[in-house]
């Protein structure tokens, strides 16, 4: 039913000047959608008060609501053209008023937690974009088509907007950074099985794909009472996000998934000191797919007890201690991690088995992440007891993936499936910690029942990355024409 209104907006933004790229797309759509939401969400509660003989107290002010400006309708209900801002004029109340209004709601806000505060947060951070303001004119008519009123609409529209994040990601080579697949998700909430009243917590959200994909799990269990939805709700879910457009992508994902004001807080997990975390603030559950590959400042590194510039190696210590006694974690990182010989790198492996019981390692075939080019693997460990013995599943899908090809629910079948008793088989093998090096503790995937070879990609995927790498070129050009 929105498919084409998604497809309408995406066309309209890609003949505007402001708009370059597909991560454009996504955020200038974003706001605007999350604007919608509001106005839909506060109509829903204004109604729901008014049949309890309530008062509703609005959150927007009535000059700044989406039928004042955005979308208003005639006696009839509907558009009414001769009232609503185009051009210079509408630009000019983006730019100068609502965006400022909307910003200065931070402040005013009584806690982090509250959707006034994540108001003020998202129009604090984000940007308009778009230049002229008939196209935007036209984007706000194919938005206000959307409806949030339903489960059933906003089911559709969570689909369309993972799409979205999805081709956002892929466009380009970092696209790991804001789309992991969601087979391999769920397969790793599979293994972690979470349950209702523990909570889940991703420290390096991107677009939220794993809190939503858990919420989804959870919400579909039989049986749920009024107060397990609740829980589910307010005090299930939080998230960290530094990165501005991954922080709103991260707000509407997980609002179009049905959670109303979601716990994501923008701020550098990374900046916080592990040795302040106390056991208020851990988790039950971890799931997350931290950036690697970047190299993080020395003071940064000052936060750590292992000193490294490594991102995703920083991540990995504060996901330890950010886990509850007992708790239960599956991370993303990448392959090179179980074999690096830098002094790092072997402290951080030593601790992790000394510190948690590391039971399983997902080896993922290269192209899990489209356009990433690089190899992954997922760690599954506990926190509490030493690791001795590391169960390993070397997946092998049977073909070479890519954009058109892509990882499914169905190639990880065999790997939840063996994983629950750490069965062995072609494919997965154990070993026995007191096996390992002490002095490296190397963790190197060697598949016993295989022998090496090498496998050559096919010419169409070697094609596909180049290209993806042509895009991304042409982004970051684009960027910096744009500075000069």
């Amino acid at each position: 039913m929105f498919e084409q209104v998604f497809k309408n907006i995406d066309d309209i933004l890609h003949k505007d000047a402001g708009c370059s790229s597909e991560l454009d797309y996504t955020e200038q759509t974003s706001w605007m959608l999350f604007l919608k939401y509001l106005d839909d969400l506060e109509r829903e509660k204004a109604l729901a008060a008014e049949l309890m003989e309530q008062e509703y107290s609005h959150i927007i002010d009535p000059e700044h609501r989406w039928n004042t400006w955005a979308a208003p309708k005639d006696a009839e209900g509907n558009f009414d053209h001769n009232e609503a801002l185009t051009g210079d004029d509408l630009m000019e109340y983006v730019d100068n008023e609502l965006f400022p209004y909307l910003k200065s709601f931070k402040q005013r806000a009584t806690s982090p937690d509250t959707i006034e505060y994540k108001i003020g947060e998202i129009f604090g951070e984000i940007k308009n974009k778009i230049q002229s303001g008939y196209s935007l004119r036209d984007a706000l008519e194919k938005i206000d088509e959307l409806r949030f009123r339903s489960q059933e609409e906003k089911h559709e529209l969570s689909h369309l907007y993972e799409t979205k994040i999805k081709n956002m990601g892929n466009a380009g080579r970092n696209g790991g950074e804001y789309y992991t697949p969601r087979p391999l998700i769920r397969a790793m909430i599979a293994v972690v099985n979470p349950q209702i009243g523990e909570t889940v917590y991703d420290g390096a959200a991107g677009s939220a794909g794993f809190l939503c994909e858990t919420y989804d799990v959870l919400r579909q269990r039989e049986g749920l009472s009024s107060t397990d939805l609740k829980i589910l709700q307010e005090s299930t879910f939080y998230a960290q996000e530094k990165k501005s457009l991954a922080y709103v992508i991260a707000i509407m994902n997980m609002i179009l998934h049905g959670i109303e004001a979601p716990n994501v807080i923008h701020t550098n997990t990374l900046g916080e000191n592990i040795a302040d975390i106390q056991d208020s603030n851990r988790h039950d559950i971890i799931l997350a797919n931290p950036p690697f590959g970047g190299k993080e400042r020395p003071e940064i590194q000052q936060n750590f007890t292992i000193k490294t510039g490594e991102t995703a190696f920083l991540f990995l210590q504060h996901f330890i201690k950010k886990l509850r006694p007992g708790g239960r974690a599956a991370v993303v990182i990448k392959n090179t991690f179980l074999s690096n010989t830098d002094n790092a790198a072997v402290a951080l492996r030593k601790e992790l088995l000394e510190n948690c019981n590391l039971h399983s390692v997902l080896d993922c075939p290269g192209g899990t992440f489209i356009g990433a080019g690089v190899k992954t693997v997922v760690l599954f460990f506990e926190k509490g007891a030493p690791t001795q013995k590391v169960w390993f599943y070397q997946l092998d899908v049977g073909r070479n993936m890519g954009k058109t090809n892509p990882l499914n629910d169905n190639d990880l079948k065999g790997f939840v499936a063996l994983q629950k008793t750490f069965a062995d088989s072609d494919q997965s093998w154990s070993v026995d910690v007191s096996e390992i090096d002490q002095s490296t503790w190397d963790l190197s995937v060697k598949n016993p029942n295989k022998n090496d070879e090498v496998i050559f990609r096919e010419p169409a995927v070697i094609i596909e990355e180049i290209m993806a790498l042509d895009k991304e070129s042409e982004v970051i050009l684009g960027n910096i024409r744009e500075l000069l």
